[in-house]
């Protein structure tokens, strides 16, 4: 509530408002969305299940919806630097600030480097092909969560929320149920996702056969990355009932844990951005020098994407969490 209001105090401009208040506003909306979402799915034995089926899925929406400008940012941001490294440009191309649309145009051109001739060419227009396409659909998203922070919809999910206040709907059990067996269950659940999960393969900083699969023209998703973007959700809603047997968000939190969180995260935005230059590669008419950028740009970050999930593999603890 306190992250609406300020939403409220900020103008209701979201994350391109333009001011770093607006910027934290819409960040905390969308992570105490996920958050309660995610501990009334963990302990919903102990909720009013008509209630809880029915706001579980406006919290996700409220979180889902915000979230779509700042990813679109963040890959253009990640994308940009990374085809500056890869070009050996003299000037690492500006991208737009995380969170606010600017005017799309091109990209700052690349000096030549040396063995470098080919990428160098088509990187300026590279990076002005996903300046443009990924720009759009941060302004697109910004749009929608525009319209949706000022929806009926939203503001009944608001005023539901600030019921959780002081009226939670419980069961009658609740007051005498041990939460621990639940927050053992969410453990569980996690440990036998990341026992699911090809950690031989990951045991080694280069899985070939993914490259491969990534290079091809399918514009499926990665078979590969399902299941470790689910595990990342696990490792999230464990982290989450953590907090609620431990004291809340302050309380210490397992470094191993830490690590492992943060590796998942690394693997989900190489994953995405590795996902917008292959799209980005697939734009009628486009220059044989950009299409070679746009394939050496999704190369590497899917390299990113197995040291991500080596840094997992290293960083996981060898018995249950």
């Amino acid at each position: 509530m306190r992250a609406l209001r300020l939403h409220r105090e900020t103008g209701g401009g979201g994350a391109a408002g333009g001011t770093e208040d607006s910027v934290d506003a819409a960040r905390a909306l969308r992570r105490t969305a996920r958050r309660i979402s995610a501990s009334l799915h963990t302990f919903r034995p102990l909720l009013d299940a008509d209630w809880s089926e029915r706001i579980r899925p406006e919290l996700a929406w409220v979180s889902g919806t915000l979230a779509l400008e700042h990813a679109c940012g963040a890959r253009l941001e990640r994308l940009l630097l990374a085809l500056h490294r890869l070009s050996g440009a003299a000037a690492a191309p500006v991208p737009a600030r995380v969170g606010v649309p600017t005017q799309a145009g091109p990209a700052a051109p690349a000096s030549s480097a040396p063995g470098r001739g080919n990428l160098t060419v088509g990187a300026a227009k590279a990076g002005a092909l996903l300046d443009r396409q990924l720009t759009l659909a941060r302004t697109r998203a910004h749009s929608t969560a525009l319209q949706a922070l000022g929806s009926s919809r939203f503001h009944a999910v608001a005023d539901q929320v600030a019921v959780l206040a002081s009226e939670v709907p419980l069961t009658p059990a609740a007051g005498t149920t041990d939460l621990r067996p639940l927050a053992a269950a969410a453990q569980e659940r996690l440990a036998d996702a990341v026992a699911a999960l090809p950690l031989v393969t990951a045991g080694s900083p280069y899985n070939a056969e993914a490259l491969v699969h990534g290079l091809s023209p399918d514009p499926a998703p990665h078979p590969q990355d399902t299941p470790w973007h689910q595990v990342r959700l696990l490792l999230r809603l464990h982290r989450y009932a953590c907090e609620v047997l431990d004291g809340g968000p302050g309380a210490p939190v397992d470094v191993r844990l830490l690590a492992a969180g943060q590796a998942l995260d690394r693997h989900r935005d190489a994953a995405e951005a590795a996902s917008a230059a292959a799209q980005a590669a697939r734009t009628p008419r486009i220059a044989p020098a950009t299409a070679y950028a746009l394939g050496v740009l999704h190369a590497d970050q899917r390299h990113e994407v197995e040291a991500a999930r080596y840094a997992f593999q290293r960083s996981w603890p060898k018995r249950n969490p």
